[in-house]
């Protein structure tokens, strides 16, 4: 394994039970979790609010950690437009003009609730944010986003997911969400009947 990306990310909830999306870019996008990457020594509890609330403009509070994700990195051909402005997780794994083994992301997926009725800035990094109940979610979820929303909503805390490498079509959509946006990992299989707080498949956070 190369360099490794650690990243932020969160399943949202209002009082109503709807869960916190983002859209990003144009055209048929698919959803993903609002998050972004931590700074240097910054910690990922404070990493998640600050890219929340710049992602989207909500303040929240972290309640508990979901999981561990770790989404290892794959080769993927140079892209042929601008990259975006890396202001998620997922976007600081690649750059304009960038070819070749791509790092490994570990993120860190919270589960957290808004504070207060409305949001309390204006977002940024082109996230287009909306509120889904968790019975009707949109069919266009990226895999980790499926995958970390199926353990949140089911109540698991502490659980560990590996996604194997994969290199993606080139006329494959592009991944957006927080954690997956330009990093191209495969989905996120959830082991058969894991049980809450069970780890599975321990990531491996160590340079070589």
């Amino acid at each position: 394994m190369g360099a490794l990306t650690w990243a932020v990310t969160a399943v949202v909830t209002d009082d109503a039970g709807r869960v916190l999306l983002c859209r990003q870019g144009r055209g048929e996008r698919r959803y993903g979790l609002p998050g972004g990457r931590l700074r240097p020594a910054e910690s990922p509890l404070h990493a998640a609010m600050r890219d929340i609330r710049a992602e989207t403009g909500w303040e929240v509070e972290v309640v508990d950690l979901v999981g561990l994700y770790h989404l290892a990195g794959a080769c993927a051909p140079a892209p042929t437009s601008p990259a975006a402005p890396a202001s998620s997780a997922g976007r600081v794994a690649s750059s304009a003009g960038h070819a070749g083994p791509l790092p490994d992301v570990l993120v860190h997926v919270f589960r957290a609730r808004v504070r207060g009725p409305r949001p309390t800035g204006e977002p940024m990094g082109g996230c287009r944010a909306s509120w889904h109940d968790p019975a009707a979610l949109p069919e266009a979820l990226t895999p980790t986003t499926r995958t970390a929303l199926a353990d949140a909503l089911a109540g698991r805390s502490g659980v560990l997911h590996t996604a194997a490498p994969s290199t993606p079509a080139p006329d494959s959509p592009a991944p957006d969400t927080a954690a997956e946006r330009d990093t191209t990992p495969s989905a996120i299989t959830p082991p058969a009947g894991h049980p809450p707080g069970q780890r599975a498949n321990p990531p491996t956070a160590t340079r070589h």
